[in-house]
């Protein structure tokens, strides 16, 4: 089944029941996970061609936490239901052996994940978040809002605020409403890789 869904619309939510995998024609999704106290935090997102399988966990009894999946730009995607990827799983050694590998992967992504908040500073975080969205934008004026980045990252909007002002006073990036505009990649790359 093909669906179609606006910017900002709540594709899965952990509360919710099994959605079936998401393979994304064309557009841009986000999987996050929710802090009891409401902040969220990026876990990867998905591009053309990615397919979501924790929209599908009641498929995979170990999975233990809930995963939201957002649509950060108009989308169209495919829903594949759970039961019918099981049936094709069981009977196919070539897609089960697809679904272990992308698992791992999106398993490498958490980890990944878990070492950067534990272990980079937020200075770091936030200008390879800035240089990774400019990337997937393909423009240096982003147009993105302090909560947006703080929702990435699984921080508070005042606490990016403060970096980006600080960003701003040492000439990487210029700020106006709704729009961060690199000013100096060098120095954002140079920091990202410290």
């Amino acid at each position: 089944m093909t669906k179609t869904v606006s910017k900002g619309t709540i594709i899965h939510n952990g509360s919710m029941d099994c959605t079936g995998l998401l393979l994304v024609k064309s557009g841009q999704l986000r999987a996050y996970i929710l802090s009891d106290e409401g902040r969220e935090i990026t876990i990867y997102r998905l591009f053309d061609r990615d397919m979501c399988l924790f929209s599908a966990s009641c498929m995979m009894r170990s999975i233990q936490f809930d995963v939201t999946i957002e649509a950060e730009k108009d989308t169209e995607f495919w829903i594949i239901p759970s039961e019918i990827y099981q049936n094709i799983m069981s009977e196919s050694a070539p897609v089960a052996n697809y679904t272990n590998e992308l698992m791992a992967t999106r398993f490498s992504d958490v980890m990944w994940l878990i070492e950067q908040i534990m272990w980079k500073s937020l200075d770091k975080r936030v200008a390879a978040f800035l240089l990774e969205e400019a990337s997937i934008e393909g423009t240096d004026k982003l147009k993105i809002t302090h909560e947006y980045i703080a929702n990435h990252l699984g921080s508070h909007r005042e606490v990016i605020t403060r970096m980006l002002r600080y960003f701003q006073n040492e000439g990487m990036v210029k700020l106006s409403r709704g729009v961060i505009e690199i000013t100096a990649t060098e120095k954002l790359e140079e920091l990202s890789d410290q």
